[in-house]
């Protein structure tokens, strides 16, 4: 059997991609670097945001009209934090907290983490593993431009990811 050459080209640049016979199988060797965006490719621009007094019944109402798994707590001109399905399970349904009586306050996650929006999808999947959270704020010179989650990580990787 003779070693081959295969040229992808994708988006993030050329990979030249060496496929040789061993035991029968065929061994991939990649020779470039993988491909990769920036988080302003990847993230939602459109930022749902909700009033930290607001009841986790109003949130949860907000996520599922907008199809969205959290919303960013909007207060006094800034973001103070993000509230999420997992905040309103863990720490609002687990707790047999009245849904239409607490406040998104007190089960919001805070302070609101973010990353660059020039940083990677692969330094955005560190941060969520390191802090265990599925929603990161991005930003842009401090502000907050955009939210990326799980989701779109998982999206990116699956069609844009490491060869």
């Amino acid at each position: 059997m003779t070693e081959k050459n295969r040229t992808l080209t994708g988006a993030g640049g050329v990979s030249t991609i060496l496929l040789s016979p061993w035991d029968g199988a065929c061994r991939m060797a990649i020779q470039s670097r993988p491909l990769q965006r920036p988080l302003a490719v990847i993230m939602c621009r459109t930022l749902r945001t909700i009033n930290p007094d607001a009841t986790l019944l109003e949130a949860a109402s907000l996520m599922r009209d907008a199809k969205v798994g959290a919303l960013l707590v909007h207060e006094a001109g800034h973001y103070s934090g993000l509230v999420s399905e997992s905040d309103l399970v863990r720490k609002g349904m687990a707790e047999s907290r009245p849904a239409h009586e607490t406040l998104v306050r007190a089960v919001m996650s805070h302070p609101l983490l973010s990353i660059d929006h020039a940083s990677s999808a692969h330094e955005a999947s560190e941060k969520m593993a390191e802090h265990g959270i599925r929603h990161l704020a991005v930003s842009d010179e401090g502000q907050i431009v955009g939210i990326i989650s799980v989701r779109d990580l998982l999206r990116y990787f699956k069609n844009w990811g490491d060869l």
